[in-house]
């Protein structure tokens, strides 16, 4: 049975198509991994298929009664609600059903035998609702999904306003799976999710009855989720049978496949238009030369997908360190109450350290606390010489709407508009996106801009928040070379063992520092 249709779809923003002409049907029970390089538009299908944005052209159907459940980043929590409040607005439509149970309860001692009857039946349907969707059991449900997904460290009376966005994406994706929809849509899932509470995502989607569709970059997880790939590539959406791994080994067969016939088609057109040239003038061979010509009008031309550019990041390094780069003194850090015991702790010269563990544990705090942005609640930091520091953060503060070149140019007024643009197209940036306002842009490219000003800053110490968040495959592969080719030191906080494992000298695993519960 089919859940979603789409059929003919074009879309794309000013002159840029995203999509042209793309088709695609969802059956019942399927899981989808949706993937393609940052900017090819999955989050935008995301949009359209959710009717949050209008296409150009082409139609979306749903089957009627279907529950669709999308995790929107960009869903406003509402104010004085606690986690708790959030997670039981999930079960809304629940509570409704309750409400009219109640009301039929209270008609039935007015009404006549048939009315009876009729109020019974319909009684009989909604209690059969209710015990299918775990009514009576709500209150566990939400303490496992709360406790799988690390909430309950973060505490389910605590007010939604006062969490980051990370903290935001993970209560959004809790109500979500407790609300149990027909399709799950999950747009990058994993980005704020430690390796545990990842492990309890994938074995909760691996049982999970329903269809979903996954947009992640995130492959070992991917691999470990779904049945069919959708392919985004060059305005097409194309299916593959199978994991990602084996959509890789048939995707590289059929490019060879086609660069294969390309090269012979290319061939062919050659011998033809030099035969046509060489001959049409020639009254005895002119009809062979028109045959020919004929041949070549009516030709199905084989195309080669434009080639994206791949980024290249190479940091800039700086002057050697001092051979201390940072120690602490009993440094106990937190906002307003302490997130970690009392440390002391060093790095030296060339040292490359992955912070890891549990989210809301305080791992950013303990970085930002060691680069003097904010303050510790008691113990010292001493910083070592000739320090030239690079900070990722995790999450871009505010909504941007500088150009990429403006924001480049905000940070390096030196360079020539050549330079600059070079500089952002070494990181996989096209001309378009260049010249494009970063708030349009995907996680993906604004992440890219991000490490454009950062690989161009001469630094002798890294110091990286999540920055695999977002970035397509070949991005972080290449993030990953340039780290391990990196003469600097580096503190880098990641989730993905696949990535950090092959660049740091050393893991510190901050839930043995915490005070909170993990």
């Amino acid at each position: 049975m089919s859940i979603l249709t789409v059929k003919n779809l074009s879309h794309g923003f000013g002159d840029r198509a995203i999509f042209r002409n793309v088709s695609f049907r969802l059956l019942k029970g399927e899981h989808i991994g949706l993937i393609g390089a940052n900017g090819e538009g999955k989050s935008t299908f995301m949009n359209i298929i959710t009717r949050q944005l209008e296409p150009d052209e082409g139609r979306i159907e749903w089957s009627k009664r279907v529950r669709v459940g999308y995790l929107d980043q960009h869903t406003v929590l509402k104010k004085e609600s606690t986690i708790r409040d959030v997670l039981k607005d999930a079960f809304k439509y629940l509570f409704d059903l309750e409400n009219e149970l109640n009301t039929i309860c209270e008609k039935m001692g007015e009404a006549s035998p048939e009315e009876l009857e009729a109020l019974l039946e319909e009684m009989g349907s909604i209690q059969e609702i209710l015990n299918n969707n775990d009514f009576y059991i709500i209150d566990s449900k939400i303490e496992e999904t709360a406790r799988g997904l690390g909430l309950q460290d973060i505490g389910l009376d605590k007010d939604v306003e006062s969490l980051s966005g990370g903290q935001r994406t993970k209560i959004l994706l809790a109500k979500l799976l407790l609300e149990k929809p027909d399709i799950l849509l999950l747009d990058e899932p994993t980005n704020y999710l430690d390796e545990q509470h990842i492990e309890w995502l994938k074995r909760y989607l691996q049982e999970y009855e329903n269809a979903f569709i996954l947009i992640s970059h995130d492959m070992s997880f991917l691999n470990n989720v779904i049945n069919l790939i959708y392919h985004m590539d060059s305005q097409q959406l194309n299916r593959y049978v199978g994991d990602y791994d084996n959509f890789l080994n048939v995707y590289e067969a059929k490019k060879q496949q086609l660069e294969s016939a390309y090269k012979k088609q290319q061939q062919e057109i050659a011998e033809l238009e030099d035969f046509v040239a060489r001959n049409k003038a020639r009254v005895s061979t002119r009809n062979m030369a028109m045959s020919r010509q004929k041949k070549l009008d009516k030709m199905d031309r084989i195309e080669l997908g434009r080639e994206k550019p791949k980024p290249v990041f190479n940091f800039k390094e700086a002057r050697t360190s001092g051979k201390l780069i940072f120690q602490t003194k009993d440094l106990v850090v937190g906002y307003g109450e302490p997130l970690s015991k009392p440390l002391t702790i060093n790095v030296e010269r060339g040292q490359k350290i992955a912070l890891t563990g549990a989210n809301g544990i305080g791992k950013t705090t303990l970085l930002r606390s060691i680069l003097g942005e904010i303050h510790p609640i008691s113990g010292t930091v001493e910083m070592g010489e000739y320090l030239h520091i690079g900070y990722f953060e995790q999450e871009m503060r505010e909504s941007n709407y500088h150009t990429c070149l403006e924001e480049f140019w905000n940070d390096f007024p030196g360079y020539t508009q050549y330079e600059a643009r070079s500089a952002l197209a070494k990181c996989g940036l096209t001309t378009k996106h260049i010249e494009s306002k970063i708030i349009v842009l995907s996680g993906g490219e604004q992440a890219k801009v991000r490490l454009c000003k950062l690989i161009n800053k001469e630094t002798n110490l890294l110091v990286l928040d999540e920055p695999t968040n977002h970035l397509d495959v070949e991005a972080k592969e290449e993030l990953k070379r340039a780290l391990r080719v990196y003469k600097g030191s580096i503190l880098i906080i990641c989730h993905e063992p696949e990535f950090y494992q092959d660049v740091v000298s050393a893991v510190w695993n901050c839930e043995e520092w915490t005070t909170k519960l993990v």
